[in-house]
């Protein structure tokens, strides 16, 4: 995590943005192993995110929600997040509400997530959607490290445009990057790239087909390509959903892509609750703040 932590003492050492200044956010976690289970061995946060510990739910594993005081990223905007379990570790990773991406004059917002998970480690990786308004411009990256038989479930929800006020997207940027490795070894590297007339992509059969929203959700573990058949029993939704799922050596990827961003996340929650379960005893219900 040496990247990450040495972006967010530089930006520690920088001046607070003010009004009309680009932000620089960053926050960062690490558990470790301890005598009676495990401790959370370092936190920091710079504003606008924070990170919040809530009580688990019986069953549930510890649980750290991460808060943003800015409202929405606008271009030039630029946060950080990076997340640790040492070997015997676990935890969920969630986010407080969408993240919303508004218009921007050029510059691009930028989000860089690193997730690390030693030997023995498990992690949920599990942020809302992601909303992007007309004119958006966002770069993300996110970079899955794991080490041993780590394991982790981690994935992101993509949502063109602001349903309730009909807004349609015509123009701007997103791209979506993941990056994962194991003991240091590329298993998978995605990214999707839309710029210019999204209408045009959005819209086309050969690119999102009239979409308004997509979805993505990583099991990785040495044994993951075996769970094919189950992440695709989990797999479900209302008409107009597509989804599919693709297995390769230690990864099971599987996707989302619909007309109604609302009912692609209760699709994608229900995926999410069914398989934590199935694969690993957990609650099928996900953290409080998915349902406020």
């Amino acid at each position: 995590m040496s990247a990450a932590i040495s972006w967010c003492e530089a930006a520690s050492a920088a001046p607070q943005a003010g009004a009309g200044q680009e932000v620089r956010g960053c926050a960062r976690l690490r558990y470790v192993a301890a005598p009676h289970g495990q401790s959370l061995d370092l936190v920091y946060a710079q504003d606008p995110l924070r990170l919040v510990f809530n009580r688990p739910e019986p069953g549930q594993p510890p649980t750290a929600v991460l808060v943003s005081s800015a409202g929405g990223l606008v271009g030039g905007d630029r946060l950080e997040v990076a997340v640790e379990l040492g070997p015997a570790t676990q935890a969920l990773v969630t986010s407080q509400a969408a993240e919303k991406v508004h218009r921007s004059a050029g510059s691009d917002s930028r989000v860089e997530v690193e997730l690390r998970v030693a030997d023995g480690g498990r992690l949920e990786w599990l942020p809302q959607e992601t909303i992007l308004f007309e004119g958006a411009r966002l770069r993300r990256q996110t970079r899955l490290e794991l080490a041993g038989d780590a394991r982790a479930l981690a994935g992101e929800i993509l949502v063109f445009g602001r349903a309730a006020r009909g807004e349609e997207i015509t123009r701007g940027l997103v791209r979506e990057a993941w990056r994962v490795e194991r003991d240091g070894r590329l298993i998978w590297a995605d990214a999707l790239h839309l710029a210019g007339d999204l209408a045009r992509t959005l819209a086309h059969p050969a690119g999102l087909g009239g979409a308004r929203a997509c979805a993505c959700a990583l099991y990785a573990a040495p044994e993951a390509a075996s769970a094919l058949d189950l992440v695709r029993e989990c797999l479900g939704g209302p008409e107009g959903l597509r989804v599919g799922a693709t297995a390769l050596p230690g990864l099971v990827v599987a996707r989302w892509l619909g007309p109604d961003a609302a009912a692609l996340r209760r699709a994608y929650t229900d995926f999410w609750g069914q398989l934590r379960d199935r694969l690993w005893g957990l609650p099928r219900r996900l953290p409080r703040v998915w349902h406020l």
